[in-house]
């Protein structure tokens, strides 16, 4: 299976140094702890999200500086995050965890209401931000740390206290309601025990309590999520109502063929037949303007930036790293997936943004943060001769 093969490829070991025993000069990139290819690629991601942001935002330059100012936040954490080691991150894994939970609390409590939903909290002047984006960084986290003291593949008892972990957060980010970003955050930590060798038989009665649990989520689930799963399976049963969002998108689509109408130059998001076209259903104004070439550029760049970082965390020497760094990238494949899949019409709309190139700002200081940390790992990681290698914590000591 596909993450068997993930979980195999992160446990390689790297190769042994050169005995020349003469120093290697380190490079300006090693110095400051980045990968220039992969920081390369989320620049080239970036800046053409920027270009289709414009025309999505109906030509308005505000939006885009607003977004380029996020983007340079965002940079800026990345890079300053990068510098600190991975022990640091272990560490701090139990107060980012709690800290988060207790910001998940007070959304409950003095939580700003937007869109129908309690899910921003606001410092009047300061700042509005979502707290649950930063729950996909913070439980995942927080369960690559808990595993990486225990016997690896994990026990059942390691398995609740994850379910345990995993559970709490997810429950408080879809009662806000959220079911998009709960569903991110539990995949982003069940992606973690995965790569930790999770065994076939755990993996089936998971499955199965999945499976016997889904009439209990249908019932528990809002109206407006239950008709999102009606319209999935039938767009065309409320066409002007719940059924607009996805005959449009996928009207865009089509429509931009192969070439795409131009630059500027699509009908459904010019024209405002198109929802969300900044933030949600960005993908579909770059179907229309620049086509299936476009499109299949934009995944092309997505899968390289994915490759990469599946390279990078190849190399983690602990058992954190290989964790973490591995959740990291996967769930950005997922996000990736999920966007595109409710665009096309092949998965029920949720509310997942395209990865840097959606309008949002505290998507993108999440996404780059774990980009940060992903860089950290590789950075700090420790040349070991291949014999007496212990796949524990290897971050006592750094280059």
């Amino acid at each position: 299976m596909p993450w068997q093969l993930i979980t195999r490829s992160l446990r390689r070991y790297p190769v042994r140094p050169p005995d020349s025993g003469i120093a290697r000069r380190k490079s300006i990139w090693e110095r400051i702890h980045l990968d220039p290819w992969l920081l390369g690629m989320l620049l080239v991601l970036m800046g053409g999200g920027l270009m289709v942001l414009y025309s999505a935002s109906g030509q308005r330059i505000d939006t885009v500086i607003a977004q380029a100012m996020r983007f340079g936040i965002a940079l800026s954490g990345m890079v300053i995050i990068a510098q600190f080691s991975p022990s640091t991150f272990l560490r701090w894994a139990p107060l980012a965890y709690g800290a988060g939970l207790a910001m998940l609390l007070a959304v409950e409590v003095v939580g700003d209401v937007g869109m129908g939903a309690k899910r921003w909290l606001e410092i009047p002047g300061v700042i509005r931000f979502q707290p649950s984006e930063m729950m996909k960084l913070a439980v995942p986290l927080m369960v690559a740390a808990y595993l990486n003291r225990c016997q690896l593949p994990p026990r059942l008892r390691d398995i609740v206290v994850c379910a345990v972990i995993i559970g709490v957060p997810v429950v408080l980010t879809a009662i806000q309601p959220d079911l998009g970003t709960s569903l991110l955050v539990a995949s982003a930590a069940v992606i973690v025990v995965l790569l930790a060798g999770l065994s076939w038989k755990l993996i089936g009665l998971v499955a199965a309590l999945g499976a016997a649990g889904l009439p209990v989520l249908w019932m528990n689930m809002h109206n407006y999520q239950r008709q999102r799963v009606l319209t999935f399976l039938d767009p065309d049963s409320d066409p002007l109502g719940s059924g607009w969002n996805i005959i449009q998108s996928t009207t865009a689509i089509g429509s931009g063929g192969l070439w795409g109408k131009g630059w500027l130059e699509g009908t459904q998001s010019q024209l405002e037949f198109l929802p969300e076209r900044h933030t949600d259903f960005i993908i579909a104004v770059l179907g229309e303007e620049f086509g299936l070439v476009g499109m299949l550029l934009l995944l092309t760049l997505y899968i390289m930036i994915v490759g990469r970082g599946l390279w990078l965390a190849s190399s983690s020497q602990d058992t954190f790293g290989r964790l973490f760094a591995g959740s990291i990238i996967l769930t950005f494949f997922i996000y990736v997936f999920v966007n595109v899949g409710m665009v096309s019409g092949i998965l029920p709309v949720v509310g997942v943004p395209l990865p840097l190139v959606s309008f949002g700002g505290t998507s993108s200081v999440t996404l780059l943060a774990g980009f940060g940390i992903r860089m950290s790992i590789h950075a700090h990681r420790r040349l070991l001769p291949l014999k007496g290698l212990n796949s524990g914590s290897a971050y006592s000591q750094e280059w």
